[in-house]
């Protein structure tokens, strides 16, 4: 399947709800991040992550291949007040110097890499016991639920994707900081439901691999009027209280 999000950067600006604050508020109490730390955001698109850092007093630099997603992101920090550095650049060649960081984090993004050569290159860039966080807020399908009739909807208009059915952790994450030599692994995870009216529920549905990164726009307005009919005719609720899932995994750079 041929992804390319810069597709579908305003929906995926306007809808795509960002990690929750208590997200970042773990990881400030568990001291994994620090004020004044300087950290990476890989694959950042229109930096939720890096932003959320940025607010916290953290100097950001986000980085994603997609120049129509970090326009975006430039837009969103200008309306937030806040100041991002943006790189065009792919997570396995970020083209900064060694040893330069105090994080490199990735949300929402790990599984679009390559990931033993992203490991080993998030290593490369941090400093002596610098942490790598690679954190996921997923939707979570249930027998019955919004998220599951969504899901089935978009198997029937695309075929080839392939991301239904996910529980939301992410253990063969561990493996690749294993390999790339980081130490002392952990991992977290907490249940966060998220209110989406319908109209934003079908910009997030729009904005996902399998529909407007993935689709022809014929096809992509074929199934937002079939998801539009589905939602009016089996969850009238609106707003819908759509069920997420947080997970993160930290490990460190050897000391």
């Amino acid at each position: 399947m041929n992804v390319d999000f810069g597709k579908t950067a305003k929906d995926y600006s306007k809808h795509r709800a960002g990690f929750p604050e208590r997200f970042f508020d773990r990881l400030l109490a568990d001291g994994l991040v620090q004020r004044d730390d300087r950290v990476l955001d890989l694959g950042t698109g229109t930096g939720t992550i890096a932003r959320g850092f940025a607010q916290r007093g953290c100097n950001v630099i986000g980085l994603d291949p997609s120049t129509a997603l970090l326009e975006e992101a430039m837009r969103l920090d200008e309306e937030a007040d806040v100041f991002v550095r943006y790189v065009e650049a792919k997570a396995e060649n970020t083209q900064l110097p060694p040893a330069s960081l105090n994080v490199v984090v990735a949300g929402q993004s790990w599984h679009w890499f390559d990931r033993p050569v992203a490991a080993r290159e998030a290593r490369r860039v941090l400093k002596p016991n610098g942490v790598l966080v690679v954190a996921h807020f997923d939707w979570i399908p249930l027998p019955g639920n919004v998220v599951n009739a969504t899901e089935k909807l978009i198997e029937h208009h695309n075929p080839n994707w392939k991301l239904a059915g996910g529980t939301g952790l992410h253990p063969r994450w561990l493996a690749d900081a294993a390999l790339a030599g980081f130490e002392h692994i952990e991992t977290f995870s907490f249940d966060e439901p998220t209110p989406y009216t319908h109209e934003a529920w079908r910009g997030r549905i729009r904005a996902s691999a399998g529909v407007a990164a993935s689709l022809s726009p014929e096809s992509v307005a074929r199934f937002d009027a079939d998801l539009a009919a589905l939602l009016a005719a089996r969850y009238p609720e609106d707003p819908l209280v759509v069920p997420h899932r947080v997970w993160a995994m930290t490990a460190r750079a050897p000391a």
